[in-house]
């Protein structure tokens, strides 16, 4: 009997550290793709302190950085992956994600929102919004940041 719960405590530590191994190295690329991004936008725009980062897939990848610059304001960077070309804007010149929300709910009832993420295509700074509608169906609506204008719509994925 004990030589059966030694053997599954060591299955269970053996299969955490296998598990743990593999979402560190499945980071990896995000982690270099989030250092890589910042140094840059260092370089390139008065960034005192990121927040938050992600990666925007669209017709090209973006880097997207959510932080402050040095005077404390709220400040948004996209870096395009092939151009590098740096875009800056201050937070308060853009629509919020919950007026980019209801700008999709004045014109559309999603049964489920998944995500709501900043992005940018054709160097326009967009809010995109990932959305399942009633008949269970993937939608993508896309909201300009600055304008908050309906920009264009991807239904029934």
């Amino acid at each position: 009997m004990k030589k059966i719960i030694l053997f599954l405590v060591l299955f269970i530590v053996i299969g955490v550290g296998v598990f743990i191994k593999v979402y560190v190295s499945a980071q990896e690329p995000l982690n270099a793709a989030k250092e890589k991004a910042v140094s840059l936008a260092k370089e390139k725009v008065d960034l005192s302190e990121v927040e938050d980062f992600h990666i925007y897939h669209g017709t090209e990848t973006v880097s997207v950085l959510e932080g402050k610059n040095k005077k404390g304001e709220d400040i948004i960077v996209w870096i395009p992956e092939k151009s590098k070309k740096v875009m800056v804007d201050k937070r308060k010149n853009g629509i919020s994600k919950e007026d980019a929300v209801n700008r999709l709910l004045d014109e559309k009832s999603p049964k489920k929102i998944i995500s709501v993420k900043l992005g940018m295509e054709n160097n326009i700074p967009l809010w995109e919004i990932h959305y399942r509608s009633e008949n269970n169906l993937i939608n993508y609506y896309y909201v300009h940041f600055t304008t908050g204008e309906w920009l264009k719509k991807i239904e029934n994925l």
